[in-house]
């Protein structure tokens, strides 16, 4: 027999999902028969699969020795690289800001050299995150960046902070803006762009269209022309809504698509305006603007937080983009 204590972190769960991580060797199936059998139990008494815990809460479970093996010490995340740029860090949050080229999260070719990779090492390394310890919450992005694209991600080291996080950004609590480099100059200085989009989800892209159609999903942009250069202009945008490809062909549908951009502008444009093989687009700032209570982050209410390096930005006002 073999118990563990619910942590802070593990506090919420359904009984099921603390499991799975904590004896990820216990077959599923098992599991779930050994909580009808009551070999699992809550504070010595009967519980069930979807029951959710709370901190202090004793899960004793009956089962075989060989389920408890000793987990593994190394930990693949000490091989992703010690680089972050950290924005802002405080007991509950990471601000950090990734670069094009980085990974959020691993994808089919890239496992070890993400961005929740680097945060983990950095953390482990500071001893704020303990693997060995924790049965299931590992610290969790609240937003992601498209690889190609760069910007402030943020991350959380508990689970109260993750789902606060994920609170606030679905409620549209936390202003995002991005800096982008378009071709031409958009019609006017500044605008709030509706239109409809719908993704193809077989060839990752998106149409926009002014009027609704089916599957189509309403959006809105935020634009303003900070200056234009040379046959291109930078940008600010603020996302009213948040969907996949909405900046860049939302862009491109009022003709100013974003510079090195292959997907929604021209590929023949793009190298005869310097070659670029990227899109020029940065998520650069947040705001947080609070409208309910948000408890162990309130004190980020009214924050505003900022990437100091935007790559293009100086290059722009150099004329060095074209």
């Amino acid at each position: 027999m073999k118990s563990l204590t619910v942590g802070k972190n593990d506090a919420g769960q359904r009984l099921d999902k603390f499991i799975k991580k904590a004896v990820p060797s216990l077959p599923q199936a098992l599991m779930y028969k050994y909580i009808r059998t009551k070999h699992i139990k809550l504070n010595g008494k009967r519980v069930g699969i979807s029951d959710r815990l709370k901190e202090g809460d004793i899960v004793a479970m009956y089962i075989k020795d060989e389920f408890f093996s000793e987990r593994e010490q190394f930990y693949d995340f000490l091989n992703a690289p010690k680089q972050l740029n950290i924005i802002y860090e405080d007991e509950n949050i990471l601000l950090l800001d990734k670069k094009a080229g980085v990974l959020c999260h691993p994808d089919g070719r890239e496992y070890v050299d993400t961005l929740i990779n680097r945060i983990k090492r950095y953390l482990y390394e500071k001893g704020e995150y303990r693997p060995g310890e924790e049965n299931s919450f590992v610290p969790a992005l609240a937003n992601r960046i498209d690889r190609n694209t760069g910007g402030i991600v943020i991350a959380a080291k508990n689970a109260e902070a993750l789902r606060l996080l994920n609170h606030i950004i679905k409620t549209r609590q936390l202003h995002k803006y991005y800096l982008c480099v378009t071709v031409g100059t958009p019609p006017k200085r500044s605008d709030v762009l509706s239109a409809y989009l719908y993704k193809d989800e077989k060839s990752n892209t998106v149409r926009v269209s002014k009027k609704p159609f089916e599957n189509s999903k309403s959006i809105k942009t935020k634009y303003t022309v900070l200056d234009s250069l040379n046959g291109i202009s930078l940008v600010e945008i603020e996302l009213l809504t948040g969907r996949t490809h909405q900046i860049r062909a939302h862009m491109a549908s009022i003709g100013c698509p974003l510079l090195g951009d292959g997907k929604y502008g021209s590929n023949r444009v793009n190298k005869s305006l310097g070659g670029y093989k990227k899109q020029l687009l940065y998520s650069y700032k947040l705001r947080f603007d609070f409208k309910e209570d948000m408890g162990l982050l309130g004190y980020l209410n009214g924050r505003e937080f900022e990437a100091a390096d935007v790559w293009f930005k100086e290059e722009f006002y150099t004329g060095g983009l074209v």
